[in-house]
């Protein structure tokens, strides 16, 4: 048996470069689905969004669109491919990812990175990033302390370590009290810090996270760190075999003194125009062709916003020296969060 803390657990287990899951030829799409592979109307949003961050910004000579967790390039690709030649011309598009060589077919244009670059203006795009972040975990034992749980790295069998550092005590004191024996606490710090950064990459622009997220209010009970593995849901067992994903505490993630919003995809989606609504009956009889297209669109626009799927996903945006987006101003509940 091999134990470890979860963390170093979970680094390994993703990102070794031999064994790594993420490493694996297939790709993140050969296991789940996010909602880039759900829809084209996704990253129709994502790029509607961008032209909205271009105009805040004054329509700058050089645009910036940053891709981190990019996968195999597919947001990066499908936003490229919506955009006008006016923009296109001004854009200066990052497909930031740490595990995989630069994908065949992505733009010339692109630069293909494993660091979110620095100094650039526009906007910031983190789609199902942050959740696989690696992360201790912690739970409190019957003496009513918070220890560090530990797992095996080839059964997944866990047990309690030693009592957790001053930093990570703080943290879950002011993020998520543990105050009863059995309470498991998912430290995200690691996540802070990696966003904090990305964030400060902007000069000027919107950086935004979609993720599995929560906030103070709504903590989840149990843990969330979980495995997937060819489209199914599975023990978490860091040997290299699976995806490991934890929910992400998105207003701690939040970088503090940044103008700030949290809402759900659902909102934020039919804030950028992607709506499930059936096309109107009528169309059936003078274009039928046109209905059905209309037909599939609504249904991928539903599974997109599914409250109780892909919608209910949380959006984190941040602008960043910059008026809010027309398109996401109406939300309202912009803050500042996470101070």
């Amino acid at each position: 048996m091999t134990w470890m803390r979860w963390r170093p657990a979970m680094e390994e287990a993703l990102y070794a470069p031999v064994g790594g899951f993420y490493r694996r030829p297939e790709g993140p799409a050969g296991h789940f689905r996010t909602s880039v592979h759900a829809s084209p109307l996704f990253a129709r949003a994502v790029a509607r969004l961008l032209l909205d961050v271009d105009a805040a910004l004054g329509r700058p000579e050089e645009l910036a669109f940053v891709d981190v967790g990019a996968g195999r390039g597919e947001l990066l690709t499908g936003v490229l491919a919506e955009l006008p030649d006016g923009v296109l011309a001004r854009l200066r598009p990052y497909g930031v990812e740490i595990a995989a060589d630069r994908p065949a077919g992505l733009p010339s244009t692109a630069l293909w990175t494993d660091e979110v670059p620095h100094g650039v203006s526009g906007l910031l795009f983190a789609n199902e990033w942050l959740d696989n972040v690696p992360l201790d975990l912690g739970e409190v034992d019957e003496d009513g302390v918070l220890r560090y749980v530990e797992v095996d790295t080839a059964t997944g069998e866990e047990r309690l370590g030693s009592a957790v550092d001053a930093a990570d005590a703080a943290w879950a004191a002011r993020w998520w009290p543990a105050p009863e024996p059995g309470d498991v606490v998912e430290f995200g710090a690691p996540r802070d810090a990696v966003w904090a950064s990305a964030v400060a990459g902007l000069e000027r622009g919107l950086a935004v996270a979609a993720d599995y997220g929560h906030t103070a209010a709504s903590r989840p009970p149990l843990p969330t760190l979980t495995g997937f593995r060819a489209g199914r849901e599975v023990r978490p067992v860091p040997d290299g075999t699976c995806d490991l994903t934890a929910h992400v505490a998105l207003d701690a993630v939040a970088a503090p003194a940044v103008h700030s919003l949290w809402t759900t995809q659902r909102e934020a989606l039919r804030a950028l125009g992607v709506n499930g609504a059936r096309p109107p009956l009528a169309l059936a009889s003078t274009d039928p062709a046109a209905y059905l297209r209309a037909l599939g669109g609504a249904g991928e626009a539903a599974e997109l916003t599914d409250p109780a799927g892909l919608g209910a996903f949380g959006w984190l945006a941040q602008a960043v020296r910059m008026p809010v987006p027309e398109t996401l101003a109406g939300l309202g509940g912009w803050q500042t969060l996470g101070s």
